[in-house]
């Protein structure tokens, strides 16, 4: 009689010891396991390279905009912090530094120094937050080190062959129209960004085969680096009326800000509306206005609201732990390349 209650004693020990390691299994699995509660508001950091440079300015206008209908049409509380770098990479970082280490759950980069992403790129990495970089593209090298890395801007080469073409069309239209004085040649001054910065490289590399491609005879007077600058290409475009009187026809920018500039200069020298034609990329609302006046000849606009939607809605994604939604479509899992249309005064 001892021995078998000696061996329900050791039964019943093992099977309660059983049931508490299941007990703790199953309690264990559920705290692993378990979905979190949905996240009822996200915190956006955004870094711009400048806040002064108009486009930038429309895009984070466009940004504030998009956040804003977020929040009613999803419920959830956006907070967006936004920092200016005033064109120093050394200040972008810190300003990133700030917003890692305060947790936020995505960042979204206008970077200053296009070489210089890998350091933001660390940082994000090590604390796991992705970013979305947008309109300066980092090399390529680095956008491939992480899979939580995007850039969203407009194609550059489509820009300059749209900005050429409306030249082209003018040209085969009235070729008077750019060869003011009938010598059979266009005679060009060329107003260019950084130096540094892709999208000059490519706009100006462009633009100029575009209208060369559409047998458009050019003669190039001379050109200047403006870094996207009204105040510059307006002191640039006055000196150039000095040194070629009554020589320059067309004037070639990469931005409508440094077109706004020639066309400063133009002004003060008194020279007629529309005897020297001025074309720019952007199509910003102060350019299209010079457009509608008749004092610049051409631009190129992205879809500002595009843009930024993508960018927002990439980074709201990322931040609630998503993918990038399915209705934008990405180049290698990676890019984003805004449309793009040629407008003239006719449009």
């Amino acid at each position: 009689m001892e021995v078998n209650k000696k061996r329900w004693l050791c039964g019943g020990t093992a099977a309660a010891l059983a049931l508490a390691l299941a007990v703790a299994g199953i309690v264990c699995w559920f705290r692993t396991n378990r979905v979190p509660p949905p996240k009822t508001s996200i915190r956006i950091g955004v870094a711009l390279y400048r806040g002064d440079d108009t486009f930038i300015s429309t895009v984070r206008a466009a940004l504030e905009e998009r956040a804003k209908a977020y929040e009613q049409e999803t419920g959830i509380k956006v907070v967006m912090d936004i920092v200016d770098a005033k064109l120093n990479q050394n200040t972008q970082n810190s300003q990133v530094e700030r917003f890692i280490s305060l947790g936020y759950d995505a960042l979204c980069v206008n970077i200053v120094d296009r070489s210089a992403a890998s350091i933001i790129i660390d940082k994000a990495m090590d604390a796991g937050i992705p970013v979305v970089f947008f309109n300066r593209e980092p090399v390529e090298e680095d956008m491939n080190r992480w899979e939580k890395l995007y850039y969203i801007g407009a194609d550059a080469k489509e820009s300059a062959v749209l900005q050429g073409n409306i030249l082209v069309d003018a040209y085969k239209k009235d070729p008077s129209c750019l060869d003011r004085n009938g010598d059979g040649m266009v005679s060009y001054v060329l107003l260019e960004g950084e130096s540094s910065h892709q999208d000059s490289l490519i706009r100006t590399e462009w633009s100029i085969q575009t209208l060369k491609d559409g047998g458009v005879p050019l003669e190039k007077l001379t050109g200047g680096i403006a870094n996207w600058e009204r105040s510059q290409a307006s002191a640039w475009m006055e000196q150039w009326i000095s040194e070629y009187p009554e020589q320059i026809e067309l004037v070639i920018c990469n931005n409508d800000d440094m077109a706004l500039g020639a066309i400063d200069a133009i002004k003060r020298a008194n020279i007629p509306r529309g005897a020297i034609k001025v074309v720019g990329i952007d199509g910003t609302p102060v350019g299209k206005e010079a457009l509608a006046a008749g004092d610049l000849f051409g631009t190129v606009e992205s879809d500002r609201e595009q843009y930024a939607r993508v960018i927002f809605d990439i980074a709201a994604a990322l931040a609630l732990g998503k993918g990038v939604p399915e209705d934008i479509h990405l180049d290698g899992g990676k890019y984003y390349r805004c449309p793009q249309i040629a407008l003239t005064g006719e449009k």
